[in-house]
């Protein structure tokens, strides 16, 4: 990307976009997506390209590289002529996602219970046991990462390939509009509802997991509070520097 007029020296910018010690792109996109998943960055703040180099203490080429990415992700809105805000999806957007996995989801789960190998319970027993833990520490962040990991092995114990790479987006999309819109508690996935899913994994009930799948999405779409898109200001370099 071109250094745009006005923004700095181009030689300073470069010398700063290639120092090594210096925060890569997915460093600061894995950062900025945590501070959203947090909510330390609420819907439609505005990231202003100087505040994240003083924060991340990187050149402008680097801030807009990363920005692209977020983008890319749907975490981020790139506006013509004002900048990047932090996304704000809609109701109907946030509709159309849980209406997309209410198609996919429950036949995934009824794939993997009629799939899964011995190792593959232990290793959905195992991950599980985990999720307990951010659960219970009130580990907001991780217990989110953990939800959403949980649709995807079910996705690759199902050994549909296409299934998984749309089950990634879509839980991808989903943690986005948890995080956003979702209770300040941990998260909105509840801890017996993967376990009853294990259960029909363990008794072999395909049926069983597909109905609960697609119960289990429908209480999260429940418990959402939408809104709409709302400009407010934070400080980034405070939420972000060390």
């Amino acid at each position: 990307m071109k250094q745009a007029s006005g923004m700095g020296t181009p030689g300073t910018a470069a010398e700063l976009d290639t120092r090594d010690d210096e925060l890569d792109e997915e460093e600061i996109v894995g950062r900025i997506f945590e501070a959203i998943i947090d909510q330390r960055l609420p819907p439609g703040t505005k990231l202003s390209e100087a505040a994240l180099c003083e924060a991340f203490g990187v050149g402008r080429m680097r801030i807009r590289q990363s920005l692209l990415l977020l983008a890319s992700r749907e975490v981020v809105d790139l506006l013509p002529n004002r900048g990047a805000f932090v996304a704000s999806p809609t109701a109907e957007q946030a509709r159309e996602v849980f209406e997309t996995r209410l198609m996919i989801e429950p036949n995934v789960a009824r794939l993997a219970v009629e799939r899964a190998s011995e190792d593959d319970l232990t290793t959905l027993g195992q991950h599980l046991r985990l999720e307990h833990q951010a659960h219970h520490s009130s580990k907001r962040r991780d217990a989110i990462r953990l939800s959403g990991q949980f649709h995807v092995l079910l996705a690759e114990v199902a050994g549909n390939t296409v299934a998984l790479r749309m089950v990634k987006e879509l839980v991808t999309r989903t943690s986005l509009i948890i995080g956003i819109f979702g209770s300040p508690g941990v998260s909105n996935c509840r801890d017996e509802d993967h376990d009853d899913i294990f259960a029909a994994f363990q008794t072999r009930d395909s049926d069983l997991a597909a109905r609960l799948m697609a119960d289990h999405l429908r209480h999260i779409q429940a418990h959402l509070e939408l809104g709409g898109r709302t400009e407010t200001t934070s400080d980034l370099v405070a939420i972000f520097r060390k």
